[in-house]
């Protein structure tokens, strides 16, 4: 069975580990201790957990058929003519967005703004790696 450490569930939510530690104290994310003491939270826990908090009609946006959103911070803004390319780093994964100029203008898009990148794809590739080193399993 899969299970993490507070540091390596804050990494895989994208908060720290004090927020993960602060639900594990007020007895929303359940979790355990391993052979050497440390807290660690079960796979299938986390899972649910994030399932049940994105399921929170507090922590939704407006309605859309899109479920993959990330809430981040801008951190590059290029613009041309007609095109734009924003840079979000949500938690610990940079969004790279292409988009009309346009639409940063409206949206008055800086850096240090922050923004929610709305994913929606045909066609997404999942490859799995291990929890500690990162490394793809093949």
């Amino acid at each position: 069975m899969t299970v993490f450490r507070i540091g390596e569930a804050a990494e895989l939510l994208g908060v720290s580990a004090d927020t993960v530690r602060r639900w594990i104290d007020a007895g929303r994310l359940p979790a355990g201790r391993d052979e050497g003491g440390h807290r660690v939270v079960d796979g299938p826990e986390l899972a649910a957990f994030v399932r049940a908090k994105g399921n929170d009609p507090d922590d939704r946006a407006d309605e859309s058929s899109a479920r993959n959103r990330l809430r981040g911070i801008v951190t590059a803004v290029v613009k041309d003519t007609v095109m734009a390319q924003v840079d979000i780093q949500c938690g610990p994964f940079r969004v790279v967005s292409l988009m009309s100029r346009e639409a940063v203008d409206e949206l008055d898009l800086r850096v240090g703004s922050v923004a929610v990148a709305v994913i929606k794809s045909t066609t997404v590739v999942v490859e799995r790696s291990t929890p500690s080193t990162g490394h793809k399993v093949r």
